[in-house]
């Protein structure tokens, strides 16, 4: 399969913006500047999502989504509606179109990667994961706790430990990247799913959770791609 499509159809300053977003994430990525042109992209290559702005000029947001979900061809294609503020007329108008959500302008870059995640199909099946194997640090309120990293990848880690975990609880942790020159990387993120008790995702690995990356800046965004680069000849592909 190849890789997801997004289409951004805003302003180009905006489609920049969104496009810097996405440059760690496996996706291709289609743009439009106004609604006609969104629409003939959207029938000619089917896009797996589409974020769309309410005031694209020529034919608006909500005139765009309701031809696109009046066609049977085309209406299950997940449409997430920019607005430029959280008034409820604006949300209204969106949600009577049929998006499938919206998001508020400036975008927040993790919520923005969250629904790119939710409406796409291969993302998180295609991010590179690395068996590893070193000391992390989990900072808490209390004292840091030792734990220890045993895969990564560009979207979170796993790490094993056997403190208390629940599914979207916030994690912020601490590490050394096994470089020839290590890079120290103090990251947070929220965990998504656990390893314990008898029925275990990953059986081969000790008790633990998996963790999404959140707030990653673009240095840190650099130098965890950069280690997964270099590491791809060292460690074998987690499975």
């Amino acid at each position: 399969m190849g890789k997801p499509r997004v289409l951004l159809a805003n302003e180009a300053r905006v489609v920049q913006e969104l496009e810097t977003f996405l440059k760690l994430t496996p996706v291709n990525i289609l743009s439009a500047s106004h609604g006609v042109q969104a629409l003939d992209l959207i029938r000619k290559d089917r896009p797996d999502v589409v974020f769309m702005d309410l005031s694209l000029p020529l034919l608006d947001g909500p005139a765009c989504c309701t031809l696109l979900k009046s066609d049977p061809d085309l209406s299950s294609i997940p449409v997430i509606m920019l607005l430029e503020s959280d008034k409820r007329r604006d949300r209204e108008r969106a949600l009577r179109a049929g998006c499938d959500d919206v998001l508020i302008r400036p975008v927040d870059r993790e919520l923005f990667l969250e629904k790119v995640r939710q409406f796409t199909v291969n993302v998180d099946r295609q991010d590179i994961r690395l068996c590893c194997d070193f000391p992390l640090l989990l900072l808490t309120d209390k004292s840091p706790l030792a734990a220890r990293a045993l895969d990564i990848g560009e979207g979170g880690i796993f790490i094993a430990s056997d403190e208390p975990a629940r599914v979207d609880m916030p994690l912020k942790f601490v590490f050394y990247l096994p470089t020839a020159t290590p890079i120290l990387f103090e990251a947070g993120g929220r965990v998504v799913w656990l390893n314990i008790g008898e029925d275990r995702a990953k059986p081969a690995f000790p008790q633990g959770f998996g963790v999404e990356f959140r707030g990653l800046d673009d240095r840190e965004f650099a130098a965890l791609k950069l280690f997964l680069d270099v590491a791809m000849g060292c460690f074998p592909r987690a499975r």
